[in-house]
């Protein structure tokens, strides 16, 4: 019994350690979340880092197009979501927005110029857009189809979105302000950067073998602690 207290967390720890390392090979997989009205299938997919939101898409560089599918939950059931791309700076103003919401029991897609943060009008974007439309899924969250587009040769945009509690005469209710809603912002990497090892030449002999002897090490780091951890289930 007195073993087993000495052992216990040793055991605790060496179990942690072993999930942690079992845990980072089981990344999130977007690809896992599903559309269930879209029209296309995308290319890519990114679980949005606030708002409980995702952004399905598709870049078309022959022709410079985003095709996108973007899901958020309403900030109230008859509220509105908004996902916008700002081609002149990072945050709200100036940017080109893609909005839904509710209009007499169906959902529609409206286009606003938000010039500042006072100034949010209807109307025609500084680039084109088409094939909007929008719905809402089994769970309340809404979606907004289209497409847009993108400046030539572009490998990444500014893209915003949000959510708001409703829509009055066409103008949409105030967002909240709260941390979710300010970090909904960020870079939209449209073509996937090489990184310098994929860019490099094929590596020497040498160098095959030092990337292999430190996988080995990585693995002999797990074996250990793995044997470690059958040890004390033994000893106990």
């Amino acid at each position: 019994m007195k073993m087993g207290s000495r052992f216990m967390p040793s055991l605790l720890l060496l179990f942690c350690l072993c999930t942690t390392l079992i845990s980072a090979t089981h990344a999130a997989d977007c690809s896992s979340l599903k559309l269930t009205g879209g029209r296309k299938q995308y290319s890519n997919c990114t679980e949005l880092p606030s708002l409980n939101s995702t952004l399905h898409f598709t870049y078309n560089a022959t022709n410079s197009s985003l095709s996108i599918a973007f899901s958020a939950p309403p900030a109230k059931p008859d509220g509105w979501i908004a996902w916008a791309v700002n081609p002149t700076a990072t945050g709200m103003a100036g940017s080109q927005t893609l909005l839904a919401f509710k209009s007499n029991g169906s959902m529609v897609v409206k286009t606003y110029n938000i010039s500042s943060y006072s100034s949010i009008v209807e109307g025609k974007l500084s680039f084109d857009v088409w094939d909007l439309e929008a719905e809402t899924d089994k769970d309340g969250k809404m979606i907004i189809y289209g497409s847009v587009k993108v400046a030539t040769s572009a490998e990444k945009l500014n893209q915003v979105w949000q959510v708001g509690p409703g829509v009055v005469d066409g103008f949409p209710m105030k967002h909240e302000f709260e941390k979710p809603n300010l970090a909904s912002l960020g870079e939209l990497q449209l073509v996937e950067k090489l990184s310098p090892a994929a860019s490099s030449p094929s590596p020497s002999p040498q160098s095959a073998e030092n990337s292999n002897s430190g996988y080995l090490v990585s693995e002999i780091n797990a074996g250990f602690w793995i044997s470690a951890l059958i040890s004390l289930l033994i000893l106990l």
